[in-house]
């Protein structure tokens, strides 16, 4: 079973991290299992249409602050896919590729931009856009 690192943000600000070896895009729900001390390592049902976008990461510590993430493509590495600038409705704007973006899905994966990012992938649902654009 194939563990994936994740940052669960949610619409309301909240932020979980942890692993999960059940998202499927399509399901309504995973489990995420949480790094806090205090979860005793318990399972955590995580209702996709509350999040904001899931993060696989490479490293649940994150990136030594500061780092601001580059929003352009590395000139040198075409990219695979459309590249795709989603802006959330909180304002942040992610800028990447994808292979599968339709409206009408719970939500779509973005390669971002940025190579050096801590972010592999990341699952960004949908009702949690204000603005979504092929660039």
């Amino acid at each position: 079973m194939i563990q994936n690192k994740i940052v669960a943000r949610f619409q309301d600000g909240r932020v979980l991290k942890g692993f999960t070896t059940d998202f499927l895009p399509t399901k309504p729900f995973f489990h995420l299992t949480t790094t806090a001390a205090e979860s005793q390592s318990k399972a955590v049902e995580i209702r996709i249409g509350e999040l904001k976008a899931i993060f696989f990461v490479k490293d649940l510590n994150g990136k030594p602050q500061p780092y601001t993430h580059r929003q352009e493509f590395d000139p040198k590495k075409p990219p695979v896919g459309r590249k795709i600038r989603v802006v959330f409705k909180d304002g942040e704007i992610l800028t990447g590729t994808t292979q599968g973006y339709d409206p009408t899905r719970p939500g779509f994966f973005v390669i971002p931009a940025d190579g050096e990012s801590n972010n592999e992938r990341c699952f960004v649902v949908t009702g949690s856009t204000q603005q979504v654009a092929f660039i």
